[in-house]
């Protein structure tokens, strides 16, 4: 059975500290404000003016020719397989890559793709991983058309590809006739953590795309980049996929605000996790991985609380975690202070204390 999206039990209390995703922050009132003061049109049609001031900025961040916005991050993924990719075709991509843990089989459902899963530490493979998996052309294999990365890596613990790592991946992908596509989703946490320019991260992929609904609190959307032949075949899975919009300007302008006035502040986010991740290590039995970004990941088992019971409890005292991977997440973002990050620390305390 599917179940629908979970629900906090009955009674809980409000949610004061929440630190299950960055997908939880809501809009400013500066972002509402320049939303609501957006010149629109139909961006179906080809007529809103923000998107389009959206989409050029997006692509000149990128380093790359155009842009198409999309509702999620998740369509951009697809529409970037679906358009890169052929059915019986083969992806390769971490383990743990977004596209095989958290799509629902779209790759596999609308496009018929295998995808062939590395391993490696923390949500990334190493060079020599991918040259051992690239396939001789064979009529018994699947032609192999796409290596993919995530950056940052999310289960990996919001981990930080190197900028050398991902030039020696492209290198290998391009030796070998594959494309390369860069799953962006926190992309800017990337580079602000590394001081690395998007264009320069994203240099050596065919595409990528930058998710606004995380740590840079707009409400709804993302942008695909590519080249231009590229973007106008994506816009077409955008059409078949639902992703076709009308007065998406109203979004399009909560976007360009979070890159005016949300990037260079994911910076916060960074050391209020690693604050966090301090403070968690203190406690006895609590095993703590040192955050790159803003994703704090740790399991209380040495503490003797499990983590679903850990979690519970602090749900029931207003602090909401959650789960991924086995491990508990904690992730920082606009709406996350330096205080909150100390009463988290509290709460955590005395609910272990209780046993």
């Amino acid at each position: 059975m599917v179940h629908a999206p979970e629900r906090p039990p009955a009674g809980s209390p409000p949610v004061r500290i929440n630190l299950y995703s960055d997908t939880q922050t809501r809009p400013t009132p500066a972002m509402k404000e320049a939303m609501m003061r957006a010149e629109v049109g139909d961006e179906q049609h080809g007529d809103d003016p923000g998107v389009h001031a959206l989409c050029e900025r997006m692509a000149a961040l990128m380093g790359k020719e155009a842009a198409v916005f999309m509702p999620s991050g998740t369509m951009c993924n697809v529409a970037a397989t679906l358009t890169h990719c052929r059915p019986g075709e083969e992806i390769i991509a971490h383990e743990t890559a977004h596209i095989l843990t958290s799509e629902g089989g779209a790759h596999a459902a609308l496009g018929g793709f295998q995808i062939l899963p590395l391993k490696g530490a923390r949500g990334m493979y190493a060079p020599d991983a991918l040259r051992a998996a690239i396939r001789g052309k064979s009529r018994h294999t699947p032609t192999q058309r796409l290596v993919e990365v995530e950056q940052t890596a999310n289960i990996g613990g919001g981990a930080v590809w190197p900028k050398a790592v991902l030039d020696e991946i492209a290198s290998i992908a391009r030796e070998n006739g594959l494309a390369t596509h860069m799953d962006g989703a926190r992309l800017m946490n990337a580079c602000v953590a590394a001081g690395v320019p998007a264009a320069e991260m994203a240099a050596g992929y065919d595409s990528v795309w930058l998710d606004f609904t995380k740590g840079l609190g707009a409400p709804l959307g993302a942008v695909l980049c590519g080249s231009a032949d590229f973007i106008d075949e994506a816009w077409r899975w955008k059409q078949r996929l639902g992703g076709a919009m009308r007065q998406a300007g109203l979004c399009a302008a909560g976007c360009l605000h979070a890159l005016d006035h949300h990037v260079e502040r994911l910076a916060e986010d960074h050391a209020n996790a690693k604050a966090l991740a301090r403070g968690l290590a203190q406690m006895p039995g609590m095993a703590v991985e040192e955050p790159d970004t803003n994703l704090v990941f740790f399991d209380p088992a040495g503490t003797g609380l499990p983590a679903a019971e850990l979690v519970r409890r602090m749900r029931a005292e207003g602090v909401q975690l959650s789960m991924l991977g086995g491990r508990v997440r904690a992730c920082t973002h606009l709406d996350v202070t330096a205080a909150m990050i100390e009463e988290t620390l509290q709460v955590m305390r005395a609910v272990l204390a209780r046993g």
